[in-house]
């Protein structure tokens, strides 16, 4: 079908009016209130670390668990249908987690939040995947996403600003949750005005045998996992974003213990405080998370190949994260910091690239089901690291537990760093 087009060019891609839908999407999306302060909400619950790694990873399971039926859901029946169920499932996690006040009431809050991530993970980047083949544009995959994936940045820097004034002036960190359902209603409405030709060739079998059609998409992706390049590639690009998943929200109380140990904004409450610091800082990062992005298609061009820029960038995450737990155990608080953000600006350099290197892998009538599997091996390796990551803070302190996390990651790098003669 025919796509309006706006007379502006990037990098061998028009900037469009879908274009611009695939952006409002990762920016509405982002627009998540509770994530600077999830745990700190969780804490001021009485919830331990162990605990909090408990329900991390319940929902990393869970989206184990989902992400391949979720996947051949997007494929078969249509990735549009998936995406806004999605949403639904977001939003009754938000209402539940409002009215929570103890842990069990908390799992089951997490369980729909999962359900949500399961069916989103992978199906938005196969829908951004698919407008870029119906327009012969597959060789800007990393720029393409990357300038989308960018927005969701921006979002989350604004969503940031806007948490710390909801906290500040709420005094409480639960009404973050009301707030974060008027941008999920919001990206509901925008996916559902989305063209139908990005819910896939698969989409359009719906009224054959849709046994079949599983038992196709399965054999195929299948197939395609038993070659060893595909294996380090998955490995590589799920190793480091499942570390990240399971350590970024752990930036939360480093910055509230820095807030406390300052001596200035004294008129402030300790809550106050924490909130300024975190929606300033955060504000940053993300702001730097979105450079990094579009940055990612002009860094890979500057490395040897796709496979080179994905393992330097995984050893710089987990140097960065040993080196700040080990300065925050010795309370160099803001040095620690400043190191924990670089660790976001990794991520989001490397996903893009990562994204691309594993999509060239596959064929695209199986790419939503692929892109899952990714998710799949990252909510699996997060599933792990978060209750060990908890149980040490709790016994260790949050520095020694993330300089032993970063350094068992780094032993064990030679299994899922990549070959050259693999990329």
């Amino acid at each position: 079908m025919p796509f309006l087009v706006l007379r502006e060019m990037s990098s061998g891609f028009t900037k469009d009016i879908q274009y611009y839908k695939f952006c409002m999407y990762g920016f509405l999306k982002n627009l998540r209130f509770f994530e600077p302060f999830l745990i700190l909400f969780l804490l001021e619950k009485e919830i331990s670390f162990f605990q909090i790694g408990t329900l991390y990873a319940v929902r990393e399971i869970l989206i184990n668990i989902l992400e391949i039926p979720s996947g051949v859901f997007a494929d078969v029946l249509g990735r549009k249908r998936s995406l806004m169920t999605s949403f639904l499932f977001y939003i009754i996690s938000f209402v539940i987690f409002f009215y929570s006040q103890e842990f069990y009431f908390m799992l089951v809050a997490i369980i729909f939040y999962a359900i949500g991530d399961a069916f989103r993970t992978g199906t938005h980047k196969a829908m951004i995947f698919e407008y870029l083949r119906l327009n012969s544009w597959e060789d800007q995959r990393a720029n393409y996403y990357g300038n989308t994936r960018s927005w969701s940045q921006i979002g989350s820097a604004i969503s940031s600003l806007a948490a710390a004034a909801i906290v500040f002036y709420s005094g409480n960190y639960s009404s973050i949750f009301l707030y974060s359902i008027l941008p999920y209603l919001a990206d509901f409405l925008l996916i559902a005005s989305y063209p139908n030709a990005l819910n896939g060739e698969t989409s359009k079998l719906m009224n054959t045998n849709l046994k079949q059609e599983f038992l196709k998409i399965i054999r195929d992706f299948v197939f395609a996992f038993k070659h060893i390049k595909v294996l380090k590639a998955i490995s590589n690009l799920s190793v480091h974003s499942g570390f990240h998943r399971a350590i970024k929200d752990y930036l939360q109380p480093v910055i509230q213990t820095f807030a406390l140990s300052i001596p200035v904004l004294f008129y402030l409450s300790d809550k106050q405080k924490t909130a300024v610091l975190i929606g300033v800082l955060y504000f940053i990062v993300y702001l730097l998370t979105a450079v990094a992005s579009r940055k990612a298609g002009a860094f890979k061009d500057k490395t040897k190949s796709n496979a080179h820029a994905l393992n330097i960038t995984m050893y710089v995450g987990f140097s960065m994260a040993f080196i700040s737990g080990l300065l925050f155990h010795y309370t160099f608080y803001m040095i620690s910091i400043v190191l924990y953000l670089i660790i976001f600006l990794v991520e989001n350099l490397r996903n893009p690239i990562g994204i691309e290197h594993v999509s060239n892998l596959f064929n695209d009538k199986v790419l939503a089901t692929a892109l899952s599997t990714n998710s799949q091996a990252k909510s699996l390796l997060a599933a792990l690291m978060a209750p060990v990551l908890g149980f040490f803070a709790d016994q260790y302190g949050i520095g020694i537990s993330l300089m032993l996390l970063a350094l068992i990651l780094m032993l064990l790098s030679p299994l899922y760093f990549i070959q050259k003669k693999n990329s």
